[in-house]
């Protein structure tokens, strides 16, 4: 069963750096596969999975529910979770037994003790219909190929705004643009990204984007590779239950490995 791990933590720091908040997690997750699954991790590294060479791990911020808020923090204190998923069973698996056998997490400079470790399975999703909330932004690039959309858009005559013309521009040098939740080309990248990762699998349902029914506000976080640009959402989708539980366990968008786009349990 496709599944994810619930990482109950403690810590006495009152706050993470904003820096911090989500870039410590893509280390740690290959940290904990080279002592329980090394040849995993490096070949995950080196090649990721599937005909894309996509990376099927995903991971959100540190959440503390009882530390105190003050603006422009991200608070941390007391009791705490952090959370790490994969559609391969063999990753989170290696994840349980290496994290079991720890004492601390390091998260970019703060202490945190562990707690507790648990498996958490994924919804049913009876039906074959989901509602999806990011707890993280979802970040989406724009590739070198104008997408049908825009493409449908331009032959109509459609004259686009200096903003979103710049934005939907790809510049001589074939450098990608990020797209926001509010272009009106980000559910067709959404729609792709999600066959990309069913295919990644070797999955034969499919998983279709109905709906995205909220949007929250916007959001940059530094990690590897720079600051990447993005947006929460709530979506609704179709689909197999076990490509449905596969998103559950992976995340929505781009650099889920980053922590992006990781899906509120």
């Amino acid at each position: 069963m496709l599944v994810r791990l619930r990482v109950h933590v403690v810590t006495r720091a009152s706050e993470i750096p904003w820096p911090m908040v989500l870039a410590p997690g893509r280390g740690i997750a290959y940290q904990l596969l080279a002592v329980a699954h090394p040849d995993l991790g490096e070949r995950l590294h080196e090649k990721g999975a599937g005909p894309y060479g996509m990376t099927p791990i995903a991971h959100g911020a540190p959440v503390f529910p009882g530390a105190r808020r003050q603006r422009g923090r991200y608070a941390a204190g007391g009791r705490g979770v952090v959370e790490f998923g994969s559609p391969l069973p063999e990753v989170v698996e290696a994840w349980a037994r290496a994290l079991r056998q720890r004492e601390m997490l390091d998260w970019g400079g703060v202490a945190m003790r562990i707690a507790n470790v648990e498996v958490v399975s994924p919804p049913e999703f009876a039906g074959g219909r989901a509602r999806l909330r990011t707890a993280t932004p979802v970040v989406m690039k724009r590739g070198g190929v104008v997408p049908a959309t825009v493409a449908a858009r331009r032959n109509a005559g459609v004259v686009e705004a200096p903003a979103d013309r710049a934005r939907s521009q790809v510049g001589a040098s074939g450098e990608r643009v990020w797209l926001l939740p509010t272009d009106p080309e980000f559910p067709a990248y959404v729609q792709g990204n999600l066959r990309r990762k069913v295919e990644t699998l070797g999955l034969q349902g499919t998983v279709t984007l109905e709906s995205i029914t909220w949007v929250g506000p916007k959001r940059s976080f530094g990690v590897g590779g720079g600051a990447k640009p993005g947006a929460p959402i709530e979506v609704g989708l179709s689909g197999d239950v076990e490509a449905l539980q596969a998103i559950w366990s992976w995340g929505l968008g781009q650099a889920n490995a980053a922590g992006f786009g990781w899906i509120q349990a």
